[in-house]
């Protein structure tokens, strides 16, 4: 039996635009021959969606779904921004979100979960590829659990409810009031939004992340000829600076600068009734990290006329 590899799946998935677990069961079937992997899934019905899987889906919709002391938060692509005000997919990724809430943050977990109505989630997209003939992709899924409080959410660029460009998720633990923790759940959400952070404090920063910052700074201390040991003092003060810029509680609170987010949340404790703690915290926005591909508009418009722009 051939040894079906991750890149392997994600190689297909890839050339076709079909579910990861489906092209793990195509490889598994003609075992690991990548073309007739491909043949297998059009023959299973999926050849509209794969003829389609070519192109770049970069647009469409972010969405959260939150029950109790969970919330999830997914993506999922199309390649024009007028798919995602189409009201068939904007109720498709609304029940996706619903759906993850069981499922979980892993895409091939939500893929082969059961879609309302029936079916598999990955059916039901590779249906509405077919039905509105563009390519689609359930991109990425994460999620925030705390053990006791709420977890806020916040959606920015709102097309209909929890759906948007982006959506963020934060998880306060606490035992206080949960009217008043959502509120200020909200607030802290739309900071995340809005500023972006990296981590949630120094101790969450990838430590190459830190040392390239350090490097950084020394290289410029150096340049400036100052010498070792002022270099040294003026990395340590720049690090504290950087923490600032990307530790979402050592960062100027957006609704009230004069504190910190750590400071803002202590500061609510008062109303809350009980100690805070902010566990962790997502922030999807819609296309990062996906290469769009760039196009000259007036050389295609020339090109479609037969003249040179």
């Amino acid at each position: 039996m051939a040894n079906i590899t991750a890149a392997m799946v994600k190689e297909l998935r890839e050339k076709t635009g079909a579910g990861m677990m489906d092209c793990k069961n195509a490889l598994a079937e003609v075992g690991g021959d990548m073309e007739a992997a491909v043949d297998w899934l059009r023959k299973k019905g999926l050849a509209k969606a794969a003829k389609k899987a070519g192109r770049v889906a970069a647009e469409g919709l972010v969405a959260l779904a939150v029950a109790g002391q969970k919330g999830v938060a997914i993506e999922v692509n199309a390649e024009t921004d007028f798919v995602a005000r189409n009201p068939e997919f904007q109720e498709m990724v609304a029940t996706i979100a619903t759906v993850a809430l069981e499922a979980g943050d892993d895409v091939a977990a939500i893929e082969a979960a059961g879609y309302p109505g029936g079916g598999s989630v990955q059916e039901k997209i590779q249906a509405t590829v077919a039905k509105i003939g563009e390519n689609m992709t359930l991109r990425r899924a994460a999620q925030v659990v705390v053990p006791a409080g709420v977890v806020g959410s916040y959606v920015h660029s709102p097309v209909g409810p929890n759906l948007g460009k982006i959506a963020v998720l934060v998880g306060l633990k606490s035992e206080g009031k949960v009217d008043a923790l959502t509120a200020l759940g909200r607030q802290v959400a739309m900071h995340i939004a809005a500023i972006n952070p990296q981590a949630l404090d120094a101790a969450s920063l990838d430590p190459a992340v830190v040392e390239r910052e350090r490097g950084v700074l020394a290289d410029k201390a150096r340049a400036s000829g100052k010498p070792e040991n002022v270099v040294e003092k003026i990395v340590e003060s720049g690090v504290k600076t950087f923490y600032k810029e990307v530790c979402l509680v050592d960062q100027p609170f957006v609704h009230d600068g004069s504190k910190t987010v750590a400071q803002a949340v202590k500061a609510a404790e008062a109303e809350v009734g009980a100690p805070i703690q902010i566990t962790g915290f997502v922030r999807l926005a819609l296309g990062e990290g996906v290469e769009r591909e760039e196009s000259d508009f007036a050389a295609e418009v020339a090109a479609a006329a037969g003249t040179k722009s």
